[in-house]
């Protein structure tokens, strides 16, 4: 993953973590994220960007998604997306506050269909 593409996941995955407040194992799940992908760096970058307007943190994060994800393959952007329902889904459960934040990013990024059936997929495995 480039510098860019690593911020723009931690961005994402950290605002979807904050839309409801960050706890403890979200945090920790940044952490690792950012262990497994060398991008300390960038998750230092995502959560200045984050608080540098945290009221309005989702809406300016989404436009500078928007413009940096909506150019990557419809692949990529399935990709990010489920990556960060997963992630999200390990503490058992997605908010409806968190859901509501991936198929509004789902949808500016046309695979709002997509994520829907990953969705699907999921709860009739478990």
């Amino acid at each position: 993953m480039t510098s860019e593409e690593k911020k723009a996941y931690l961005l994402l995955k950290s605002v979807i973590f904050h839309y409801h407040g960050l706890d403890d194992d979200e945090r920790q799940n940044l952490e690792e994220t950012a262990d497994e992908l060398n991008g300390h760096k960038e998750l230092k970058w995502a959560n200045e960007f984050i608080a540098k307007d945290y009221f309005n943190s989702f809406d300016r994060a989404r436009e500078y998604l928007n413009d940096v994800v909506g150019d990557y393959s419809k692949e990529k952007r399935v990709m990010y997306i489920d990556m960060v329902w997963q992630a999200n889904n390990l503490k058992g459960y997605v908010t409806e506050l968190e859901a509501t934040a991936m198929l509004k990013l789902a949808k500016d990024w046309n695979v709002e269909a997509e994520l829907i059936e990953l969705v699907k997929q999921q709860s009739q495995s478990s």
